[in-house]
């Protein structure tokens, strides 16, 4: 297929085929377009999703969370490079931070995956989470329709480790795993208890480095999941040691997810999970549209700047001015 020149409107016709033969080229295209928020852009892109849908579905999606520093991308790349060793196709989704002043991010992630960037197998897409909650970004979900249509059968999530809904990632995947870093203080105090309750797994990363904390590390988060409820009545997360550096433990880890993929398929709970994520998807999707039709409303914005103005000077409460912004909302649109 021949290449397009930069800035050139490509049908979706031409996009379809493209992404569903593979071209890395394409597919960066096509997942640009689902990013973007122009109103034509989401038109199109939503045509393309609907080809792409009857393609998309038979990978196994995993989400990949920890704090900052756990080793995330070295642990990927790890991971990744063991994958497409063994034949898979495997797409990486790397959620960077946003900046709340700029809206710009790092997206460093390829140069910190030098080895699985250059791997013909896999794919490797850096993303500004753009502020949305949860480090993910807003499209993460659309573009995993279409790396699966474009035939990879492994998607790895790297979500920013930061932020009040880092859980989000878990609404979209099948597996869910926690990296965890032992020697690093009081651990077991620093984690956040919606993150362990989610997880499918927890793996203490950077075994090599910290060999002698290892047993206390995994029997403090052992503990931890004892006492909480397991997302699956037929599934209790393990905690295991690994280390992205060396590989040491990765081999278990890809047995173990492998495992509960099986079990899940066979007992009916893959299904399940994925058409709750979908009902997720419509009510985040209609959130997301419901604020962009709020605050492109001028008149909404001017009465949302004199509500503010009250709230600083404490001439009204919160309450009260949700309450007219809602009225206005309603006024405007029924109109």
């Amino acid at each position: 297929m021949p290449k397009a020149a930069a800035g050139k409107i490509l049908s979706i016709d031409v996009l379809f085929e493209g992404v569903r033969n593979s071209d890395r080229a394409m597919i960066g295209r096509a997942i640009t377009l689902v990013e973007s928020r122009n109103p034509d852009h989401q038109t199109r892109a939503q045509e393309l999703l609907h080809k792409l849908l009857p393609f998309a579905g038979n990978s196994q999606r995993v989400g990949i969370s920890g704090v900052p520093g756990v080793g995330k991308s070295t642990f990927i790349e790890a991971l990744g490079t063991k994958l497409t060793s063994q034949g898979k196709k495997v797409a990486v989704l790397a959620v960077d931070p946003s900046s709340r002043r700029t809206g710009g991010s790092i997206l460093g992630d390829k140069t910190r995956m030098d080895e699985l960037s250059a791997d013909l197998n896999a794919f490797i897409r850096p993303s500004p989470s753009a502020g949305v909650l949860g480090g993910v970004a807003r499209a993460t979900r659309e573009t995993i329709v279409i790396l699966e249509a474009a035939g990879f059968d492994t998607v790895l999530v790297e979500t920013v480790g930061t932020g009040q809904s880092e859980t989000m990632v878990a609404d979209m995947v099948d597996f869910f795993l926690v990296l965890m870093l032992p020697g690093a203080g009081d651990e077991l105090q620093g984690i956040k208890k919606g993150i362990l309750e989610l997880a499918d797994m927890v793996a203490v990363n950077k075994a090599d480095v910290f060999e002698q904390k290892l047993k206390q590390a995994v029997n403090g988060y052992k503990s931890a999941l004892h006492i909480m409820s397991d997302v699956s009545p037929n599934w209790h997360p393990p905690v295991i040691t690994c280390s992205g550096l060396t590989g040491q433990g990765i081999d278990d880890l890809w047995g173990r997810i492998e495992k509960h993929r099986r079990l899940m398929t066979d007992n009916g709970e893959r299904d399940t999970r994925r058409e709750n994520q979908r009902l997720t998807w419509l009510a985040s999707q209609l959130q997301d549209r419901l604020m962009d039709q709020f605050y492109s409303d001028p008149d909404l914005k001017s009465l949302l700047n004199d509500v503010q103005a009250e709230l600083r000077a404490g001439t009204t409460t919160v309450s009260t001015g949700v309450d007219r912004l809602l009225s206005a909302f309603h006024r405007n649109n029924s109109a």
